[in-house]
């Protein structure tokens, strides 16, 4: 039977929508220009993620686990797990916290979050710089569709019957990459949905989810911190990977 619609919900579902637009998850960053390069694991320079991989988080208010997924996003989610043994999370801040109206997501992950002389209101503009090439690594917006080889780069899906299809979706606990307005701009900014956030299946690139400590993420408040990352299960990496 098809849930009925609550016209309050949707009425602070299009706020939110509407807030996207303005502001993309708070995060600005400078996309790179992918021209008409190959995307995808087999031409990154960025390690991709084969089978899966646990990350335990120590947070400021307890101890969150990621289960992430390498079958259906291999290069976000290899990106991720190569920035947490980088120690690149750790000591950052959660510097986006939105509950009300309606929960929606906690945010964390800028690398410049860390450092004490980073005043509080530039948060969320950060991105990892790889210190062999000094440039903001940038990935591009991984989608992988039900039945698909393997996942699509570079575009955004907007069609119902095309993120019907998706394998990862934003349901509650779902992690997924920030980005500007250029789907190829995400690198180390993430956020953890509060809830299922349907209208941004296709725009984002959800990863994983939180398999353990949901009651956790739900007690962070802006300004709390991700004390330490680490892999603690699976987690190989590859580079050049043929799908």
């Amino acid at each position: 039977m098809r849930e009925r619609t609550n016209p309050a919900s949707l009425g602070w579902r299009l706020l939110l929508l509407l807030l996207l637009a303005l502001t993309p998850l708070g995060l600005a960053a400078c996309a790179a220009d992918t021209g008409n390069s190959p995307l995808g694991c087999e031409a990154a320079t960025t390690p991709c993620l084969q089978g899966t991989a646990v990350v335990a988080m120590d947070t400021s208010k307890g101890p969150v686990e990621l289960r992430l997924d390498g079958a259906a996003a291999p290069l976000t989610a290899g990106n991720f797990v190569d920035l947490v043994r980088r120690g690149v999370y750790n000591g950052t801040v959660f510097h986006r916290v939105v509950r009300d109206p309606v929960p929606f997501v906690v945010q964390g992950g800028d690398p410049s979050s860390a450092d004490p002389k980073v005043p509080a209101g530039d948060y969320g503009s950060g991105s990892f710089v790889d210190p062999a090439s000094g440039e903001s690594r940038l990935i591009p917006l991984e989608l992988k569709l039900s039945g698909a080889k393997q996942p699509r780069y570079g575009e955004e899906i907007s069609t119902p019957t095309a993120t019907r299809q998706l394998v990862l979706t934003h349901e509650r606990g779902a992690i997924a990459m920030a980005r500007s307005n250029d789907p190829n701009s995400a690198s180390a900014q993430f956020y953890v949905a509060l809830q299922a956030l349907p209208e941004l299946d296709g725009r984002y690139a959800v990863f994983g989810r939180v398999s353990k400590g949901m009651e956790v993420i739900d007690r962070i408040q802006q300004g709390d911190k991700l004390i330490k990352a680490r892999v603690i299960q699976g987690g190989t990496l590859v580079q050049n990977r043929k799908p």
